[in-house]
Order: structure tokens, then sequence, then C-alpha cells
């Protein structure tokens, strides 16, 4: 009888040595999307959080996730491998965000040619931050009513990230105070309402606009 225990516990160490485990089976090779609501995921170099931080990501970033053990995933993305909070990523990409953002960029295209008007928030007319509330409640969402406080909100990303429905920001009057707004709606161009042509479609690489440019932010 002793023997014949010894020898199933040597058959069971023998398939654990070499078996994958379930998360790594089921997780290796596979894309997953970064599911947060606001702010950083931390990309750590080990599975614990008192690990440095070599990258961060956004929400919709991919990453490829070779295992997954005790809520830490373990994957590959910007050329390194490290790990991420399991909790945050997904197979599934959120779809939510995509959604409600192309709703508003099609709700401000509807109103191309609208004139600008100070404090307006209607077809009637429209300042910077009454288009991009107009559009943003079309989609179901509310946003704070100055450019400045816009500001204030979502998580910032630079130009090289930027995705259709970003907020772009400006300072028309010189130095750091934000006073305009623009929804980007990709292909370098943003959408906006301009004291001078109201509501209109502008190169995010337009000399005035570039020379003023502040920051972007993803809601």
């Amino acid at each position: 009888m002793l023997k014949r225990i010894l020898a199933c516990l040597l058959i069971f160490a023998l398939v654990a040595a070499v078996a994958p485990s379930f998360d790594k089976a089921s997780a290796s090779g596979k894309t997953y999307y970064v599911n947060i609501d606001s702010g950083h995921l931390n990309f750590r170099k080990a599975a614990t959080t008192s690990s440095s931080i070599i990258g961060k990501f956004v929400k919709g970033d991919t990453v490829t996730v070779h295992s997954q053990s005790k809520g830490w995933s373990k994957i590959t993305a910007k050329g390194k491998t490290g790990y991420v909070s399991s909790q945050y990523i997904s197979i599934k990409k959120a779809s939510t965000s995509t959604d409600y953002k192309s709703k508003a960029i099609s709700a401000a295209k509807s109103q191309l040619g609208v004139r600008y008007l100070w404090g307006g928030m209607s077809s009637k007319g429209f300042d910077c931050s009454g288009l991009v509330n107009y559009a943003f409640a079309k989609a179901g969402k509310t946003l704070p009513r100055t450019s400045g406080e816009m500001y204030k909100k979502g998580t910032s990303v630079s130009l090289s990230s930027l995705k259709p429905g970003d907020l772009m920001f400006y300072a028309t009057g010189g130095g750091k105070k934000v006073t305009h707004v623009s929804i980007y709606i990709g292909n370098g161009e943003m959408i906006h309402s301009a004291s001078n042509k109201g509501v209109s479609i502008a190169s995010i690489n337009n000399s005035y606009w570039k020379q003023r440019y502040i920051g972007a932010k993803r809601l």
C-alpha cells in the first residue's frame, strides 16, 4: 500500500512539473485590453505593488498576457515584460468609451457652420466649451461648463497617443491658462467653435493652434 501511495505522489509531482498551470494555459499569448475608469494602470517590474514602475497604461491600451497568478498578469507591451494587476485588464474591449465618443463627434459635426456665440450652448450659437458640452451631452455625458474646468478632468495623453474623442486644450491669451477646448476627431484634425469661423474643423498642426497648445485629456 505504501509503495502504491508513493508511486501516485511521484506521478503527480512529475505532471505538476511539466504541465502549465490553468491560468497560464488559458492566458498565454492572448491580447487583453486595459479597462480602467480613469487615471493610469501601473506596469511593474515584478508582481508586487512595491516593485518599481516601468511604464503606465491608459484605458483601451492593449497588452499581451503570458500568464496569470495570484491577481497579477505577466505581460509584454511597449517592448518590455513586466506585471499588471489582473483586475484591470480583460479579453473584451470596453465599448462604452468608444461609443459615446463617436456619438459626441457626430453631434459636434452636425453643428458645422453654426456661428460662434460667447456663452452659447445651442444651435443658435456656441462658444468652444459650449460646443463640447453640447456634443458630449448628446452622447449621454455631462462635462464641466468651462474649458478650464474640463482640463482638470480625465487623464493626460501625449499628441502621439491621441484618439478620437480626446479633448485638446489651448491658451489663446498666451501663457499657460486654458481658454479654449476642442475635440480630436482623428487624422490630425479637431472640431471646435472658433471665434472667427464658428463650428469648424481645423488641423492640429495649424501654426496658430500649435503654438498655443497646452495639453490633451482622455475622459
